[in-house]
């Protein structure tokens, strides 16, 4: 029997430490789900299907495992799809204890709705003080956020700044 994980996130836009996440859960369980979501209380920078597309593409470029499935959820809790999907489990990277505060309490509701188990990984430290809120002001700002992104988002954010 595979397991299957589910990575959500808002991925607004995805960085190297939602990859190495990523590319990690994938190592643990058969089959992962990258599930771009919709979060009311955040102003998106990028498109839900741009998020998708660039996701898609830096997992391309880095040669991650086929088992890896993008897609996006935007109706109905994220437990329904978990539940859709067959996945007993949430990954969610968590970088400092303020994650954890926000996250403990997601992850006991969406045990109790539906026996979805949460998994909290830690950033490799190259990563952990990377998010997607400071790489949306450092590009806004017309900062290089190369050394933070896959080189697909790199090149997008570059050529919505030079427009």
């Amino acid at each position: 029997m595979s397991t299957v994980a589910v990575v959500p996130g808002s991925f607004d836009p995805v960085t190297l430490g939602h990859l190495d996440v990523i590319e990690r859960a994938a190592a643990i369980f058969d089959e992962v789900h990258v599930v771009v979501v919709h979060n009311p209380a955040k102003q998106a920078m990028l498109p839900i299907a741009q998020r998708v597309t660039l996701i898609e593409q830096a997992v391309a470029d880095r040669a991650l495992p086929p088992s890896i499935i993008v897609t996006s959820w935007s109706v109905g809790l994220l437990v329904d799809y978990c539940t859709d999907v067959g996945a007993k489990v949430l990954v969610k990277g968590v970088r400092s204890q303020v994650d954890v505060a926000y996250e403990t309490p997601m992850a006991i509701v969406n045990r109790n709705l539906a026996g979805v188990e949460t998994v909290f990984l830690l950033p490799d430290p190259a990563h952990a003080h990377v998010s997607s809120s400071l790489v949306r002001q450092v590009s806004s700002l017309g900062g290089d956020v190369a050394p933070y992104v896959p080189r697909a988002v790199a090149e997008y954010l570059l050529s919505q700044n030079s427009d």
